[in-house]
């Protein structure tokens, strides 16, 4: 899925300095995912999902495949919780995704 236009994107502060250090990935750079207008896997996150609706977004970024947990805070605002690299498993996930024409 990728958002179009651009949807407003925001995180604490605080959690971006601490995401930084525990992840090497700023929630800045995380947020390109939604920007640049390229294809990602996008799933629902039903096991955190109890308080707000959680997602979980695998793709490309500078590179290096990132996932992204993230809610919705209104039609047009995305607030991400944390980034990190993908898992060799999470980076399968993805590229099957883009090969089979988003089937998987």
């Amino acid at each position: 899925m990728a958002y179009n236009p651009a949807p407003k994107i925001e995180w604490d502060r605080a959690k971006d300095a601490v995401n930084e250090q525990r992840h090497g990935l700023s929630l800045s750079e995380a947020a390109e995912l939604f920007t640049a207008g390229r294809d990602y896997l996008e799933m629902f996150d039903a096991a955190h999902s109890a308080l707000e609706d959680r997602f979980i977004a695998v793709g490309l970024v500078r590179g290096r495949v990132i996932v992204i947990i993230w809610t919705e805070r209104d039609d047009d605002t995305i607030r991400i919780i944390s980034a990190r690299r993908a898992t060799a498993r999470e980076r399968q996930m993805f590229w099957l995704y883009l090969e089979h024409g988003h089937d998987t």
